[in-house]
């Protein structure tokens, strides 16, 4: 899965806001925030987990290396 600091560190890589990501991804900008709170995997629907994961994979400049880390491609 992916955690809060990983959609940090990918929003910020890509320079997106939060309202970025949540139009890109569909998932809601309040659900976002909530979930970049937490440390570790956040407290949310799966199905809003791996929209976010999918909506920075299909950037092709991030990749998820492992559990706490990615890689970035410029």
């Amino acid at each position: 899965m992916i955690t809060s600091g990983q959609i940090r560190m990918a929003r910020a890589f890509l320079r997106w806001s939060i309202e970025d990501l949540a139009k890109k991804s569909g998932v809601g900008a309040s659900t976002i925030k909530r979930m970049e709170t937490f440390d570790g995997v956040p407290s949310a629907r799966v199905e809003n987990l791996q929209a976010i994961k999918d909506t920075f994979i299909a950037t092709k400049k991030i990749k998820f290396e492992s559990e706490n880390s990615i890689s970035v491609k410029e």
